[in-house]
């Protein structure tokens, strides 16, 4: 995994010519704390990945039913309603049976912090995973209850069944493969660097070398997702060569934007839609 990771960023070396005009300051001016930082998403992206449902590896029955509802409703159009309603704001007349009393429960567990797929509004948990979840269940004959969790505490709730199943923006990848069974993809998302404008990072390639001091990247993830997981496997940690980076791990992602914000970090790596929506609140 970290070998084809590495190789993955050599070929983004050679193919992503296009970066974000910015200019570039030192590293002490470059994190000063602002309270008024204007945010920015580079143009190059940092990874791509796919997002899909994750089910206890005892609960085979569960998967094939769940993926076979999955399956109904992309072909429907069910899902494309939910992404669209969300990520382009376009209102869609899907109803979920989700009031009805007598019906079996399936619990989704979820984090809670992680828009547009899944945020809360008031007391209420909302987003397109919450959307496509009801939407499994009504196909299943159940009601849906979604629990709110820390993210690194997802895995281990399915395994010591606490939870039916997981949907959180949650990447396939080989290592989390070991600990559940995944459904077919329902989403892609993409792994992309927050700076602030005017930084020295001007690629997602920068992140690959020291500073130009020497130092470290400090980088910003929330704890346990794609971003930490990719730019340890990456930059702090790599199979080969020196780290030329410092991973900084926060339980939300919206603390790890201010942490960017307040200077304490050099950039964020996230999925690109909360990416959007954490840049367009703090660029209001």
């Amino acid at each position: 995994m970290k070998k084809f990771i590495r190789i993955l960023a050599a070929v983004m070396t050679l193919v992503m010519t296009v970066s974000m005009f910015a200019g570039c300051t030192n590293n002490a001016e470059e994190n000063k704390p602002d309270a008024n930082a204007k945010l920015a998403i580079l143009d190059t992206e940092y990874i791509t990945e796919d997002y899909a449902i994750a089910v206890s590896k005892e609960d085979a029955q569960l998967l094939t039913d769940i993926n076979n509802a999955l399956v109904a409703l992309k072909a429907d159009g069910t899902v494309k309603k939910i992404q669209d309603k969300y990520i382009l704001g376009t209102e869609h007349d899907l109803v979920f049976q989700q009031n009805a009393d007598g019906k079996e429960v399936i619990t989704m567990g979820t984090n809670a912090e992680f828009p547009p797929y899944e945020f809360k509004e008031g007391d209420a948990i909302i987003g397109i995973d919450a959307e496509i979840a009801a939407a499994i269940a009504d196909k299943l004959g159940k009601k849906l209850v979604i629990e709110d969790m820390a993210f690194d505490g997802l895995i281990p709730a399915l395994q010591a069944n606490k939870i039916d199943f997981i949907m959180a923006g949650l990447t396939v990848t080989d290592e989390r493969k070991q600990s559940v069974n995944f459904t077919e993809s329902y989403a892609t998302g993409v792994q992309v660097v927050i700076v602030k404008e005017g930084s020295a990072i001007t690629s997602a390639d920068d992140l690959f070398a020291p500073k130009a001091d020497g130092s470290l990247w400090k980088i910003g993830v929330q704890q346990g997702t794609t971003g930490d997981l990719y730019t340890t496997w990456d930059l702090a940690e790599p199979e080969e060569g020196e780290p030329t980076a410092q991973i900084e791990r926060y339980s939300k992602g919206a603390d790890a934007v201010q942490a960017l914000v307040a200077g304490k970090v050099d950039c964020v790596v996230i999925d690109n839609e909360p990416a959007k929506e954490f840049v367009k609140v703090n660029n209001k």
